[in-house]
């Protein structure tokens, strides 16, 4: 089981943002999984079982999902401890984006 998950939040509709792809990535740009949102708006587990101390970069292809002023949403984030369980939500609206450390 991957020790990161996502989810994507339509906030101009209230609902889930299905169909979204996502990439998670090495800060350097490898490659280390990709999945699409599911109906609502979550990928349970994305990339290796475990992520090593460090930064990685969550790439969002929001352009696909909504036509608005953000085509790509870039989230960079810091693991500490391989052994937590790490939550990236993304709330979107065609003009913004917020994220934060979710549970």
């Amino acid at each position: 089981m991957s020790t990161l998950s996502t989810h994507v939040l339509d906030t101009a509709s209230g609902r889930p943002a299905a169909g979204v792809a996502v990439r998670l990535e090495t800060r350097d740009g490898r490659l280390l999984g990709e999945a699409a949102t599911d109906a609502d708006g979550r990928v349970g587990g994305l990339g290796p079982d475990r992520l090593e101390p460090g930064d990685y970069a969550l790439r969002f292809d929001t352009g696909s999902y909504v036509d608005g002023f953000y085509p790509e949403v870039v989230v960079t984030f810091t693991v500490a401890d391989p052994g937590e369980h790490y939550h990236v939500p993304l709330l979107l609206s065609p003009f913004g984006y917020s994220t934060y450390r979710g549970s």
